[in-house]
């Protein structure tokens, strides 16, 4: 009996685990992660930026049309579905193609440039590793209706600030690129489709594939054999014209403006047709092969191939989980106050003051039962910075002693003064 009873246990635990690709986000984990998500949103409005938020699916259409159909995203990754209602539905990838049908249906080109940030959970079915997950969470930025190179600048900006706000700064490194205009892209893309045409019979059979519709994507390839032949492909800067030079050049004076210090990356790149011009990373060493934690670019012709109107775009998302790796904690938690009831008319009591406390921005640890021995251990486990002890000779003489858990000092307080006298420390 025991054996089956063991045997029960183990299976039925199996059964109640995370699906794989996702896991609990316990509180402490959940603290460093909100706390990125808060400073990204705080440093945001600094810059005008305010948080925005789409739902988590949206029709397939919106990211199969963005995404490109061949691109990984699309044809391996995403979690797609048909409702009840016969709609194919598919669990957000990213969040810029939602930014952008947002941008469209909601007919915000009124309120140009509108600039705005978001946080929350993405989904991607790919292999779970260190700081990947199935679900996971982005932060990130969108400016919309703004041409000028400034809007590049300030995104870069605003990443780079939130960067250093969280102390990463001195492990990172921009990596910076430009994709030049479209005529610029096109006369690239021409030469990097010859190139790639001469070695056809090397290419991978999905660099193959995508050698006609998006042949930028192969310089992105992971394919050993492909990065071998993209070592050797011309380079993007060897075909741009001279709007695309001056862009880039006042974009690289304007880093200097602000004190941001870039690497090139001839190699850096984005795919798809919609992206010009800038194109960036942030990368760390301190993560192994998962080195990139934000990274985005200009992408003037996205909301146009959505169906909107023609509309500037730029913006970066940043994964939350390798940034969490690389924080390690949270700022600690705001140190309660422990009320130590010693009586029933001392609980009572203090439950009346606990709620006085927290309505007044003071954290309160209030224990549901136990001796004072068993109290205090619980007021030391919650890091309390003073204890609050009330018994029937406290109450008859309507005062309570107050405790210092660091110096350990102890006095009487009026109890109808302690709001104001918690409050001073």
């Amino acid at each position: 009996f025991i054996e089956k009873h063991q045997e029960y246990r183990r299976s039925n635990v199996a059964s109640l685990q995370p699906v794989r690709g996702t896991h609990d986000l316990l509180p402490e984990e959940n603290r460093v992660q909100d706390h990125i998500a808060e400073t990204a949103r705080a440093i945001g409005e600094l810059y005008g930026y305010h948080r925005m938020t789409t739902p988590i699916f949206e029709f397939t259409d919106v990211f199969a049309r963005t995404l490109g159909d061949t691109s990984d995203v699309v044809t391996k990754e995403m979690y797609t579905f048909e409702d009840r209602g016969g709609e194919k539905i598919t669990l957000r990838p990213e969040n810029t193609a939602g930014i952008a049908r947002a941008y469209i249906s909601n007919g915000m080109q009124q309120l140009s440039p509108v600039k705005v940030c978001y946080y929350g959970p993405m989904f991607r079915y790919e292999r779970p590793q260190k700081g990947r997950q199935r679900q996971f969470h982005q932060i990130g930025v969108e400016l919309l209706g703004v041409e000028q190179v400034g809007g590049d600048l300030e995104v870069i900006a605003y990443g780079a600030h939130i960067l250093k706000a969280l102390g990463l700064w001195d492990n990172i490194t921009l990596e910076l690129n430009t994709l030049g205009d479209p005529d610029s892209r096109a006369a690239y893309r021409d030469v990097l489709v010859d190139y790639f045409k001469g070695h056809f019979d090397k290419l991978s059979e999905d660099s193959r594939n995508r050698l006609d519709k998006n042949p930028l994507r192969i310089l992105d390839s992971k394919d050993e054999g492909d990065r071998e032949l993209v070592a050797n492909a011309p380079l993007f800067g060897e075909y741009l014209n001279e709007h695309s030079k001056t862009f880039f050049k006042q974009l690289t004076d304007g880093l200097g403006d602000i004190g941001i210090n870039y690497q090139l990356n001839p190699r850096l790149v984005r795919g798809l047709d919609y992206y010009c011009h800038t194109c960036f990373e942030f990368v760390t060493s301190t993560l192994g092969a998962q080195g990139t934690v934000m990274a985005g670019g200009r992408y003037d012709g996205l909301v146009s191939t959505m169906g909107g109107p023609q509309t500037a775009g730029v913006g970066w998302a940043a994964g939350v989980e390798r940034l969490a790796m690389m924080v390690g904690t949270a700022p600690a938690a705001p140190r309660p106050v422990a009320l130590i009831p010693m009586g029933d008319a001392a609980e009572s009591r203090c439950r009346t003051l606990a709620q006085q406390l927290r309505e007044a921005g003071i954290a309160v640890e209030l224990g549901y039962a136990g001796n004072m021995k068993k109290r205090m251990k619980r007021a030391d486990k919650a890091n309390a910075k003073m204890a609050v002890i009330i018994g029937d000779d406290e109450l008859a003489k309507g005062v309570a002693m107050v405790r210092d858990l660091d110096a350990g000092e102890q006095r009487e307080v009026a109890i109808d003064s302690l709001i104001g006298v918690i409050g001073e420390r």
